[in-house]
This record gives structure tokens, sequence and C-alpha cells, in this order.
């Protein structure tokens, strides 16, 4: 990195002999003018530099030190690298950013203020060398007249090389971040998960840390042998743990991003599984296979349904198969949580047999029980009841026969919004046996 800001920025600091250095640091540290931010500095002929606040001393408080430690001389000087002190190198990096970002400032003839410090950011994500600030930082207008020196010096108090700041999500159906390059050339960064490499732009494609858990789950299905669609396949999210650890034979990827089909693409070659997997570029609602699939994923929030018609349509004739529905789901905490098991340690299932309305057995409804998590929202149940009975007609309208629908599981990801739960319904679609 160039630039003023990519270097340590100076700091004052009083140099006086190393006898009477205990002396000075008590009376700056009574007037509140030493600089806990930085360690003294050993100069050559027995001196002493203690930092100072506040870009120096005045005159005043220079002859005050005078008469603290009598017989003693002193003079301001500029270190040029000084050394954190132990109390900075401990500290939080949001307390390192404000420290550096406003002794920066103020430098720079920046009067700091209570709006400027709250303007930092708190928190932030980090890719690789590249960190992606939220977008409720650096809006007060006094931020523009630093320039980029300013970039660069949240990066280095941060230990980043590259900076960009993100907005909402646009809305242009293919979900793409309104992110905006701050300080470097480039947004490609890469992102190892459970040994699989995703590489992206961050300023292109989206990316979800909190989606870690369903991606560690869908690499441990028993997949060998399966053909699988991905219906909203991103740069590989979910195509890549079915491909390399699921043991998946072959994934139909859907996505209609650009930028996202770039990084597919490339994400499949690095990780080796290029040979087993078609992207389908465009509206997957168009998509035109049939008949093939035995697994369907439905990675899309808030919600997939406008795709459930496509992976009803896809789903094998003669076998059906396993789908997987991403969905965000309002609930309430403490009025709603159902216990359900005896022990977290078994396997544990809904509490009472559930009936969903079908045509199979003469239009008699089929009981079964669904595995669920130990503690299941109502509102989860409710909502995968409703799928369930969905999704059998929508199987019978586009399959000509009578389709019945079973709960297997319901998974929780995270907590997308206050009361708003993110959850992945593993719903199993059988063909009706015919009665003879």
């Amino acid at each position: 990195m160039g630039g003023e800001g990519a270097e340590p920025v100076p700091v004052v600091a009083v140099v006086t002999e190393a006898r009477f250095a205990q002396r000075y640091r008590e009376y700056l540290e009574q007037h509140e003018l030493l600089d806990r931010q930085h360690r003294l500095a050993q100069l050559a002929g027995g001196r002493v530099a203690l930092p100072v606040r506040g870009g120096g001393l005045a005159e005043p408080h220079l002859r005050e030190l005078g008469r603290a430690a009598p017989g003693s001389s002193c003079a301001l000087a500029r270190l040029l690298e000084p050394a954190p002190s132990k109390r900075a190198r401990g500290r939080p990096p949001a307390q390192t950013l404000r420290a550096q970002v406003r002794r920066w400032a103020e430098a720079r003839g920046l009067t700091w203020s209570a709006e400027l410090e709250a303007d930092l950011p708190r928190s932030w994500q980090r890719h690789g060398d590249l960190l992606l600030l939220n977008e409720d930082c650096f809006r007060a207008k006094q931020w523009e007249s630093l320039g980029a020196g300013l970039w660069e010096t949240v990066a280095l108090a941060l230990g980043a090389r590259r900076l960009a700041q993100r907005g909402r999500v646009l809305p242009d159906g293919t979900r793409t971040p309104a992110v905006r390059l701050l300080l470097g050339e480039h947004g490609w960064v890469e992102h190892v998960d459970n040994g699989i490499r995703y590489q992206f732009d961050v300023t292109r494609c989206m990316f979800s840390f909190g989606n870690i858990t369903e991606k560690l789950r869908v690499a441990s299905l028993p997949c060998a042998g399966e053909v699988l669609v991905d219906l909203y396949a991103g740069i590989g999210y979910f195509t890549l743990p079915f491909l390399v650890h699921a043991g998946a034979a072959f994934v139909h990827a859907c996505e209609w991003n650009p930028h996202a089909v770039e990084a597919l693409r490339n994400n499949l070659e690095l990780n080796g599984v290029a040979d087993r997997c078609q992207i389908h570029v465009g509206d997957n609602r168009k998509l035109t296979l049939s008949n093939i699939a035995d697994r369907v994923n439905l990675g899309l929030i808030p919600s997939s349904e406008v795709g459930w018609p496509v992976a009803c349509q896809v789903l094998r004739q003669d076998t059906g198969g396993i789908l997987h529905i991403h969905q965000n789901v309002d609930s309430f905490p403490g009025k709603n949580l159902q216990p359900l098991g005896r022990s977290t340690k078994e396997k544990e299932h809904w509490p009472y047999p559930q009936k969903i309305p079908n045509e199979c057995e003469s239009g008699a409804a089929k009981d079964f029980r669904g595995e669920m998590p130990s503690q299941a929202k109502l509102e989860w149940q409710r909502w995968a009841e409703s799928v369930a009975t969905k999704i059998a007609l929508l199987l019978q309208q586009v399959h000509g026969k009578p389709w019945e629908t079973q709960i297997l599981h319901i998974q929780p990801v995270k907590s997308y919004a206050p009361h708003v739960d993110h959850i992945v319904l593993d719903l199993e679609c059988r063909p009706c046996p015919l009665v003879g």
C-alpha cells in the first residue's frame, strides 16, 4: 500500500534524562497527557522519550515538568515508528482502530467528536487480506475531506491490505451486493470451508458465513450415486459439498447471476469436480430438465416457493426423491418451544403422528413421524405440515398421479432477524404404489 496512511503515524514525545523519567510520567498521568497507546522509547545518551497525547505539550506544561523534577531539562521530539504499549497490543481491534484513526485524523486538522467516534465500525467481515465493512459506518461528511489515506489507515490498524464497504442488497433478482471497493485493485477473495475452496468477488457475489452448519450437514448426507439438482447454486455453496464430500454422482447447478456463474465455474475446477456438474445459466423456472433427480436443493431465502413446481418437475417419476427446502419462518421466542424426545443423545422425533393429506391408500391420509431438533418451534412444525401438503398436490399436478410426502427432518440454520429463523425442511416425496 502506498500513501501517507500506509505508514505508522508519528507521535510527539517529551524527551528527558532517564533519571527524571518517572517524575515526568507521574506528572503526565496526573494531567491525562500521557499517551498510553505507545511505549516509552529508549534513546541514545541515556535519554527517554515519553509519548504524549494531543500532538504535543503547551509551554506551561513544559515549565511545570521542570518544577516537578528539579534540575531536569526537556524537549519535544517526534517518534517516527512508535511501538504499541502492552495495553494497545491486548485491546480489541475496534479500540485499536479508534485510537489510530483519531490520531491520524487529528494530525490532519480534523476536530474529533462523539459523532465521528460513533461513526466508526464496530464489526466487519474478514476475507483473507480484505475487510468488508458494514454500511452503517463512515457516513459523516467530515470523512470525505481525508481522502484515500483514511482507508489506508483503517486497513493498517486492522491488519488488512484491501478494504470494501457494503450497502443493501440490490433488488435486481440476483441478490447483487451493493459493495464498493475502498482500497485495493480487485475484490476477489478465497475461503476454505471443510476442505472446499470458494473463490468469488465480494463486490459481485454474496457469501454467508452463517450457512456453514448447513454446508457441513449437506456434506455428510448419503448421496452416493445420486443425481442432484441445485436450483439456486450461487458460487457453489451447496453444490460443492454435495459433490466433494456427499458423493453425489452428478449435479445440475442452476444460476442466473453471471458473476456467480463465473465464480461457480472456477470453483468447480479448483475442487476437481467440474466433470460431474453441468451449469444451467438463466431463470430456473424455464428449466427443461425433468424426471432425473434423486434430490433437489432449494437454497433460496426468504422463500424458495417460486421453485417448488420446478423441483417437482425434475424429481424422478418412478422413485421420487428428497427436497431440501430453505425458508425464513417467523416465530416468537419463549411462547412456542415444544420440547421433543427424552434425551439429546437419542434420535428425537415428533411427539405425535402427523397426517398429511394425499391420494395414496385410496385417499386415506398416511401417518408418519419426522425427525426434529430437541427444541422445535411450533411455527416450524406448522410451516412444514403446510409445505408437505402443497408439495403433494404439486407433484400430482405435475406427474398426473398421486404422491405421498413425509417430513424427514427440520434443520435450524441461523437466526436471520429478530423472530425470524432460517430453517431447512428435508421432505421425502414418493409416488404412491399402484393399487391392484
